[in-house]
């Protein structure tokens, strides 16, 4: 692992920190207020013939999470590049 500075610590935990809340807060907003609370006015319409608001709870709120998890483990390779950082055993 390379040799970080203070700076450059506080940097990557920041950026770790925002990536996170920000996941997070997608979460939250696809579980329980989409599936959750608007999935009544949601079944008004139709995606893939399904009612929305059944689809979101039963397969759209899954492969968001499923994104999710791409997304930060994409964005945080990168950010391990920049910084130096290799935990996959690469030279």
């Amino acid at each position: 692992m390379a040799d970080l500075t203070e700076e450059q610590r506080k940097s990557y935990w920041r950026y770790n920190i925002r990536l996170t809340a920000t996941l997070l807060i997608i979460w939250f907003v696809v579980t329980y207020l989409i599936s959750g609370l608007w999935a009544g006015w949601l079944n008004q319409f139709v995606f893939l013939g399904f009612p929305l608001g059944y689809y979101m709870a039963a397969q759209g709120s899954l492969a968001i999470f499923v994104i999710e998890i791409a997304v930060y483990a994409y964005l945080m390779n990168n950010l391990d590049r920049k910084y130096g950082i290799n935990e996959g055993g690469e030279v």
